[in-house]
């Protein structure tokens, strides 16, 4: 089982080298000059040398992706000279020296995903710590949702299989895979967030916090999680029906039910203690998979309805070309995808050791 972690995580590893350097070379190559952008009409060439030195961009591409490596790597070389691009006074927090070289020395750190160019001063770590905490509750909430809804209305389909009930229920999976996140975000906001506002009680845009209108500090409107949630929710919602749906099914024709419905078992008993518990192996893994990529497709749904979450500061962070924080959020997703990956590999390796091999 060590090896087989051992391997995984080297293969994680791997693939985020991979990411690494993909978003680097692609937000690197992009037409403009990231330090013009910053002074915007304040231009002048002394400041534009200062801007370029202070965030590299007057070193070659391949040192700029040295240095890169180097930020995102826990264990790093740091340079004495405070000119050098490497000095550790660049950092958010102070680094552990370990070893001394010339000129240097190796040290222990955090990854450093550098600072925001609009929010000067403010590391890109310290925005993602405050926004990504709010995109966790969005998609457990919405998964929350998938969950319970899909495997009631998936069991529904399956106890009514070729019925009108069966029919309309698979229409509604149908519909909630063909329609995009962004249309369905729309029409949520528009229908109850504003024309049935009056009986919904909800709002077209809001956080997970909201400030007090008497200056009493800022308070939790949980209120403003149903619409995003449900929207979010809606594709693995569809996913979920009709996989506990064709499970169900699968298992209700296996010989074991027909055994125990030959001893006199009631249905509701067969199905608690046998069919459900083995037909949510399936839609527990396609629960993990679509859970992960929820934090990346949660940026339409976030930005349309004002939701304070990582997604709505890819969008502005996009319209305003702060490309280290658009990199920081970029591989945060692929760190959370590699690391609920990697946890699945190994339940699945605990659960069938064949799996390992």
């Amino acid at each position: 089982m060590l090896r087989f972690l051992l391997h995984k995580l080297g293969y994680g590893l791997l693939v985020m080298w991979g990411v690494i350097t993909a978003v680097f070379f692609l937000f690197n190559v992009l037409p403009g000059d990231p330090s013009r952008m910053m002074l915007d009409q304040r231009e002048d060439s002394e400041q534009l040398a200062r801007i370029k030195h202070k965030y590299g961009f007057d070193l070659p591409l391949s040192a700029q992706y040295l240095h890169y490596l180097n930020d995102l790597s826990p264990l790093s070389w740091h340079s004495h000279s405070e000119d050098d691009f490497s000095h550790p006074s660049r950092y958010d927090s102070p680094p552990l020296p370990l070893i001394e070289l010339a000129g240097g020395e190796l040290v222990l750190k955090k990854p450093f995903l550098r600072t925001s160019f609009r929010q000067q001063g403010k590391s890109v770590a310290s925005i993602i710590a405050e926004t990504f905490p709010n995109t966790l509750v969005l998609a457990v909430a919405a998964m929350t949702i998938a969950l319970l809804l899909g495997l009631s209305l998936g069991l529904i389909a399956a106890l009514n299989k070729g019925k009108a009930l069966d029919r309309i229920i698979n229409l509604v999976g149908t519909l909630g895979m063909s329609v995009p996140s962004f249309f369905s975000a729309i029409l949520m906001a528009w229908i109850f967030g504003f024309i049935l506002s009056e009986y919904t009680g909800l709002n077209m845009t809001g956080s997970l916090y909201a400030v007090d209108p008497y200056g009493e500090g800022v308070y939790l409107q949980w209120s403003n999680l149903i619409l995003p949630a449900i929207t979010l929710g809606i594709r693995p919602l569809a996913v979920i029906i009709q996989l506990s749906r064709s499970s169900i099914l699968e298992e209700m024709s296996q010989d074991y039910i027909r055994t125990a419905r030959a001893k006199g078992l009631a249905m509701a008993a067969i199905l608690r203690k046998h069919a459900l518990r083995n037909a949510l192996n399936p839609v527990i893994t396609a629960a993990t998979g679509w859970f992960a990529s929820m934090l990346a497709g949660a940026v339409f749904v976030e930005y349309i309805f004002g939701w304070n979450g990582l997604g709505k500061q890819i969008v502005e962070a996009l319209n305003t070309l702060d490309l280290p924080l658009v990199m920081g959020a970029v591989l945060l997703i692929a760190l959370t995808f590699v690391i609920i990956s990697i946890i699945v590999d190994l339940l699945y390796a605990w659960i069938d050791p064949r799996v390992r091999k």
